[in-house]
């Protein structure tokens, strides 16, 4: 039996290929390649060379969730990213995602071109369910444990980080259900950096395959993180060797998604991969 991931305007069958989803940071402070892409010009350029380089999605987004990060205000992000979506997705052919958690800077968005959003406050708040079932949109929800990127929470009452996570997972299901959002508009990111250490990280990461079930679509966003950093010390571009090495390791688990910075090198990296594993 065939699953998916879709919305209006796109559709991914899950379980088959891995989707690359390259990173569009528009923000001045994001931890890896912040302000590069600062003008509606360079931000449109960067993406059609991912869409080029075998991005099936480009993932825009305009606020910093790095650790220490100056918080913006919805109507701070809003003003920045209107320079750039309308741009950015009727520029390419691929679907265009949006890394937000305010409701009003999604309904921006989904009414100017982009299909998915990419919520990482772990909330499934009320107001974004209903812009999300109004514009039959795609929704990333991701796991925090209620912690902050700078925060570790405490898993050991539930039994650990992958226990926590797949608790999230059904508790995500069941409220998306309560907005008759269908588990095909949902994917499921495990958060790897967010209210964690760099133990549950690692344990997230070996136990992928646990966080997997058939129906559910899952994304894996590590690229360049402090994880990769810790354990091989590198900086710049030489995180992408470990990068690498982690998705590998998540596609053989089975995730569907991963999200990186460096198309190009994840695309041929997740085609052989795919070879042995799918």
């Amino acid at each position: 039996m065939a699953y998916y991931f879709k919305g209006n305007g796109f559709s991914f069958e899950i379980n088959k290929r891995t989707y690359i989803m390259g990173i569009l940071n528009v923000t001045p402070d994001s931890f890896f390649d912040g302000g590069q892409w600062n003008s509606p010009e360079k931000a449109v350029e960067h993406a059609l060379k991912m869409q080029e380089d075998g991005a099936d999605i480009i993932d825009i987004g305009a606020q910093s969730t790095r650790p220490g990060s100056v918080l913006l205000s919805e109507d701070e992000e809003l003003e920045i990213i209107k320079k750039y979506i309308p741009a950015v997705t009727s520029a390419v052919n691929v679907p265009v995602s949006v890394d937000t958690f305010y409701p009003r800077v999604a309904e921006y968005c989904l009414e100017n071109g982009a299909k998915i959003i990419n919520d990482v406050s772990s909330k499934m708040d009320r107001k974004m369910a209903l812009v999300v079932k109004k514009h039959n949109a795609g929704w990333i929800v991701m796991h925090t444990g209620n912690a902050s990127a700078s925060q570790e929470a405490d898993y050991s009452k539930c039994g650990g980080v992958v226990n926590d996570v797949l608790a999230f997972f059904d508790k995500a299901e069941e409220i998306a259900a309560e907005y008759s959002i269908s588990r095909e508009n949902i994917c499921f990111d495990m958060g790897f950096g967010f209210g964690k250490s760099h133990f549950d990280n690692l344990e997230l990461l070996r136990n992928i395959d646990k966080l997997k079930s058939p129906e559910r679509a899952l994304l894996t966003a590590l690229s360049c993180k402090r994880l990769v950093k810790n354990e091989t010390g590198a900086d710049g571009y030489d995180r992408v060797f470990g990068t690498l090495a982690a998705d590998t390791l998540a596609i053989a688990g089975g995730t569907d998604f991963i999200r990186v910075h460096h198309v190009k090198e994840a695309c041929l990296a997740a085609k052989m991969t795919d070879a042995v594993v799918r």
